[in-house]
């Protein structure tokens, strides 16, 4: 498992990403390893698209990308950990979405769960565990959770025991969620993937990334991006969504 942080300070989101892989590993067979967004080169996206339409391996900048997808291919699950920076996530972590953006593209994350640590000082984090966890799920990880810990100073001895206590909590489901099979997708979930293919199957053609990519991975065809049963109910829904995506598209 590992933790990607957003911080550049070893203080509340730290601390509580530590705490958090304590409790983790207290279930037993589990390695656990935080790592530092600043310790690790990753330029600012320019926006020119290539990873969209050509590929990511066309990508300009040369830096610590493929490094990190690499820790979360590796990994069993993964903790995303961001301070409340002006009611966002830190540009760091925001910065590794915008990297990572082709991945909501070519979902690949399978069957991992993803879960969501916030440090603030007063009040916002809620918001950001929601995306983080959403960015979580473009990437084709399953979110589990996660929790806001207050981490103003100084710090009392309630909130202390309150944040040791949503920390084991959410350690207690993330924990739970490890090895098991990718859910099935949610009736939001499951809109933007048949809208997604009707348009890439419609408006693009063999020569773009992401159109290849979903005929190699039988997604123009398949009820969703992995196997899953959906059910009645569902699969009429997903029917009616490519009904919608078609009209959307012309």
């Amino acid at each position: 498992m590992i933790a990607i942080i957003g911080s550049q300070r070893k203080k509340g989101t730290y601390d509580a990403v530590v705490q958090f892989g304590e409790y983790l590993k207290s279930y037993g067979g589990i390695e656990f390893e935080p790592l530092f967004l600043h310790n690790y080169k990753l330029e600012f996206c320019t926006g020119c698209k290539l990873c969209f339409d050509k590929g990511e391996e066309f990508c300009p900048l040369k830096d610590d990308r493929d490094l990190l997808i690499d820790k979360m291919n590796q990994a069993d699950g993964v903790v995303f950990a961001s301070p409340n920076y002006a009611f966002h996530v830190s540009a760091r972590m925001k910065n590794l979405f915008d990297r990572l953006a082709f991945i909501f593209h070519r979902p690949r994350f399978w069957g991992k769960p993803c879960a969501a640590i916030v440090a603030q000082g007063i009040f916002g984090g809620d918001k950001l565990v929601d995306y983080l966890n959403s960015s979580g799920e473009n990437l084709g990880f399953h979110a589990v959770g996660g929790c806001v810990v207050a981490t103003l100073e100084p710090t009392t001895e309630a909130i202390r025991k309150k944040n040791e206590q949503k920390l084991q909590k959410a350690a207690a489901v993330f924990h739970k969620a490890l090895g098991c099979p990718a859910p099935a997708p949610s009736l939001f979930r499951l809109l933007m993937f048949r809208i997604s293919r009707t348009k890439i199957r419609s408006m693009l053609t063999e020569e773009s990334r992401d159109f290849r990519y979903y005929q190699d991975n039988g997604w123009f065809v398949s009820d969703y991006y992995h196997e899953t049963s959906l059910g009645f109910p569902k699969k009429a829904l997903g029917r009616f969504f490519d009904v919608i995506g078609e009209r959307i598209t012309f």
